[in-house]
């Protein structure tokens, strides 16, 4: 039987009058999930990976049980359709991030491939975009490990140089020196949107523009916006934007690459192999258009259809949306985690610039800090899941002197109750640890 992927999630109500959280968490089976002892599951680490709603589940086993096939190899029927549904995600991805061009949204495994695609094509690239000595990379101490390792590899490779903005004490980006950093002899700003590990917001505006100014071309990771904010990459002025499937609704293994049509056309390709070559002789080989030629090899096309429908379902809530209600519950948070005796936030506590996540380091009174390994423990015991550790961004944690986090972090299913079971939850890691 072909379900209907068109069918909207059940907790859409009328633009304006918010979600419907009770009918959005039946769309999510595993909400339903009892853990430990029979306790029921609070889900708090969706910044690591999101939770998927039965929408994109059923689009993932029809395209398997009905549809299956290559894409853009085969004349028969099933190649057709899956090509149509691989082809149909990339133009839902392009109309969610407003893309000018869908040649221009390129599918990846993920936001690591996209943004090393990015570090590397550049780094292998001629004049008037490629990287040598005495070119300058700038990124941040706030960025993922996936937006620094490829940086530095590229940079070592080339002989380029690579600079970075600071932290502020309250978790910020120090902009305080940005013209400094950002010189004349820039050629690539990349930096993060919304910090995985810090929740932190960030002023692109002011970034992008200077880069802009001196000629460099910006990078912007938003593997922890796009599940969260309206994302419009035209507005965001970029010249490429990276996010990643898992995070947003859809499934592991799929990933997005945005960059602005001119530059995918010029820059060299990423892999070789399969259909991303035009023609091909022992001697030499020419390229397919954009997209393609930066998909090579059978791609992952049930991902990507389960990423079109991870997309359907966010858009039909709306996005302003999602962003108010996770604005309500980091608002809630905030408040509720800041009456924890013990508890420090790492990073802002104001929720008008803070993501969907939230770092904090707690103490106990006559032991001192609790080892967030413990705390986690304590709380999985209980039912509560959340990210413990350096959260792929280790340079933030050497930053404010500490050596590692607990992190609670939410999507458009979280109510405010599991915010208070996550409250109740470190009362009980107090008292275990003797408070």
């Amino acid at each position: 039987m072909t379900v209907d992927l068109k069918s909207p999630p059940a907790g859409v109500v009328p633009p304006g009058t918010g979600l419907d959280l009770e009918r959005i968490r039946k769309d999510f089976p595993i909400l339903e999930r009892r853990v430990g002892d029979d306790r029921p599951l609070v889900y708090l680490d969706s910044a690591a990976s999101s939770q998927k709603p039965r929408q994109v589940i059923d689009a993932m086993a029809d395209y398997y049980a009905n549809h299956h096939a290559n894409v853009h190899r085969g004349v028969h029927a099933l190649a057709e359709e899956a090509t149509a549904l691989y082809e149909g995600a990339r133009d839902k991805v392009a109309a969610f991030i407003n893309a000018p061009d869908r040649n221009e949204v390129i599918f990846t495994k993920n936001s690591s491939e996209a943004l090393n695609l990015v570090a590397s094509v550049l780094g292998w690239a001629g004049e008037p975009y490629g990287l040598g000595k005495g070119d300058r990379v700038v990124i941040t101490q706030m960025e993922h490990h996936s937006n620094i390792v490829p940086w530095q590899l590229t940079t070592q490779r080339t002989g380029a140089e690579l600079a970075w903005l600071g932290l502020t004490d309250d978790g910020r980006l120090d902009l305080s020196n940005l013209d400094e950093v950002i010189d004349e002899h820039t050629k690539v700003v990349s930096v993060v949107h919304v910090s995985n590990i810090l929740g932190t917001i960030n002023p692109l505006e002011r970034i992008v523009r200077r880069a802009h100014d001196v000629g460099a071309l910006v990078v912007v990771d938003a593997s922890q916006s796009a599940p969260h904010l309206p994302l419009d990459v035209q507005a965001l002025g970029a010249d490429f934007v990276a996010f990643t499937g898992h995070k947003m609704l859809g499934p592991t293994g799929i990933g997005v690459l945005w960059g602005r049509a001119e530059l995918l056309n010029e820059l060299p390709p990423f892999l070789g192999g399969g259909e991303m070559v035009g023609v091909v002789t022992m001697e030499g080989s020419t390229y397919a258009p954009i997209p393609h030629k930066y998909e090579a090899g059978t791609m992952p096309i049930a991902e990507a259809v389960g990423l079109g429908a991870a997309v359907d379902y966010l858009t039909a809530l709306g996005m302003e949306n999602v962003a108010r209600h996770e604005h309500e519950i980091v608002e809630y948070a905030l408040e509720r985690l800041g009456g924890v005796e013990g508890l420090r936030i790492i990073g802002s506590s104001d929720p008008e610039h803070h993501g969907a996540a939230i770092s904090f380091i707690l103490s106990v009174e006559g032991l001192g800090e609790v080892h967030p390994h413990d705390v986690g423990q304590v709380l999985d015991e209980q039912g509560i899941a959340v990210r413990v550790g350096q959260h792929c961004a280790r340079p933030v944690c050497v930053r404010y002197g500490i050596p590692a986090t607990t992190r609670a972090s939410f999507s458009v299913y979280t109510t405010k109750a599991e915010i208070d079971a996550l409250v109740d939850g470190l009362e009980q890691v107090k008292r275990f640890f003797g408070a």
